[in-house]
């Protein structure tokens, strides 16, 4: 059974079991090392780990839009850490950028058997991100730790087990105290809507927002902790000059905006919208998580060793990390009202956009457009600028358009996920376009870490 039809059947049914049916799947000419280097063994343990990430993170909340892609981020820098010993000769270690980081030394000349370093690294790492959750979603966590130890221990010795085990657990400690000095994003989740905020007033500028009206949503993200971009590369470029006059251009956008939403969406507007938006809690994974999702697809797709699985988490999880905190510190500087408020204000107070709510943080730039630009630049860097792929993310989905879409590039990918914004009715063309140019801008810093040799 190939992986890309276990994913389809772990959002609604029995994910752990099925992810250890794939992992202990192998014929005669199929057989991993016991130990050696890491790019001998197979993509299953990450793989799995963002599957059921992608499953919690759909109901964790207060994780979107900026606890998700941080924990991505720390979850794939500890278990690319924990295994660079293994992956030397093709991959840097990058903990030196990072002076208050500190990762464990390797014991010298002992053997490790990285599949379980790595799962002892992810499983360390959820439970301690995820410690909100459902009793059912922690089950899940314990369980898939606890099926990769036993498959391992029918495979290796004891001593080795222990030794790797623990391994994956002091590099995870490690970061995971690391992360907690981020006083900013670690476990900002508790509070997601802090009351202390109150927005700016004035004309054009964002306030609780119809038809929830609710506060604005982690309002300080912006200082978060990033990974390869600086404070002079958070801030965006400057918005459309806030203007009610019918010959200015932010007219012109919200009337783009009010006449693919007027009176009802065309068939191919309302699937690109549908398709991309991940909007909603308890429906579907959040929209940084969206591309761990289409990482997840690639990683299957090109059977990609476990070396390369963990380059590629690392660098899109950095990416959608460093998107978010650049995006948030940008909306909340500009604090550009939505399409709905300006078009209710202006245009038509009975105005409907297609999406039933409106987001609770600033316009400008747009989280979808950055965070999708960001990770497609990094994607890009790996598997190549014309890498041509069906995402079938919510492939089976019936209560809204998830039908396959095919793409030529990742910057298709990228572009048409920026544009879903607008015909859903939540953004302005501005917000699209500069999230795309700004997300490949932070993408670009990521690339230029020397984490490959």
């Amino acid at each position: 059974m190939s992986r890309n039809l276990l994913r389809f059947k772990v959002m609604g049914m029995l994910l752990v079991t099925l992810l250890i049916a794939a992992s202990c799947r192998k014929d005669d000419n199929d057989v991993e090392p016991i130990s050696g280097s890491v790019k001998q063994f197979q993509n299953i343990v990450p793989w799995s780990w963002n599957e059921l990430f992608l499953v919690i993170d759909r109901y964790a909340d207060g994780y979107r839009p900026g606890p998700a892609p941080r924990a991505l981020a720390y979850m794939g820098l500890s278990a690319f850490e924990a295994c660079q010993p293994g992956m030397a000769d093709e991959y840097n270690s990058i903990a030196s950028l990072y002076p208050d980081l500190r990762i464990p030394a390797i014991e010298p000349g002992q053997e490790y058997h990285w599949p379980t370093v790595v799962n002892a690294s992810y499983a360390y790492l959820m439970k301690r991100f995820f410690p909100h959750v459902a009793p059912d979603l922690k089950f899940r966590i314990n369980q898939l730790e606890s099926q990769f130890d036993e498959a391992a221990l029918n495979r290796i010795t004891r001593e080795l087990f222990t030794r790797s085990k623990k391994r994956g657990e002091d590099v995870a400690k490690a970061v995971y105290e690391w992360s907690a000095t981020d006083v900013v994003g670690h476990n900002a989740f508790l509070n997601a809507r802090p009351s202390n905020y109150v927005p700016p007033t004035g004309v054009g500028l964002w306030q609780p927002t119809y038809p929830d009206y609710g506060r604005g949503l982690f309002p300080y993200w912006g200082n978060a902790r990033t990974f390869a971009i600086t404070q002079a590369d958070k801030l965006a470029r400057p918005p459309l000059p806030i203007s009610e006059d019918p010959n200015s251009a932010l007219w012109r956008e919200a009337k783009q905006v009010y006449d693919l939403n007027r009176p009802t969406l065309a068939f191919e507007q309302q699937w690109i919208a549908e398709f991309w938006s991940d909007d909603a809690l308890n429906l579907t994974f959040s929209p940084p998580s969206r591309f761990i999702a289409i990482s997840n697809q690639i990683v299957d797709n090109e059977d990609a060793d476990l070396a390369l699985a963990l380059y590629t988490y690392l660098k899109v999880g950095l990416a959608l990390n460093d998107a978010g905190v650049a995006c948030w510190h940008s909306k909340y500087f500009y604090n550009i009202e939505r399409p709905v408020s300006y078009i209710r204000r202006i245009m038509d107070p009975s105005w409907e956009p297609h999406n039933p709510f409106t987001p609770s943080f600033p316009a400008y730039p747009s989280g979808h457009a950055t965070f999708g630009s960001a990770a497609c630049a990094v994607l890009e860097d790996i598997y190549g600028n014309n890498y041509a792929m069906t995402d079938r993310c919510h492939e089976g989905r019936t209560d809204f358009l998830g039908m396959p879409r095919s793409f030529r590039s990742f910057r298709e990918m990228a572009e048409e996920n920026a544009y879903s914004r607008l015909p859903l009715g939540v953004h302005f063309w501005m917000d699209a376009v500069e999230g795309v140019r700004h997300g490949y801008e932070i993408g670009a810093k990521v690339n230029q870490l020397r984490i490959k040799k």
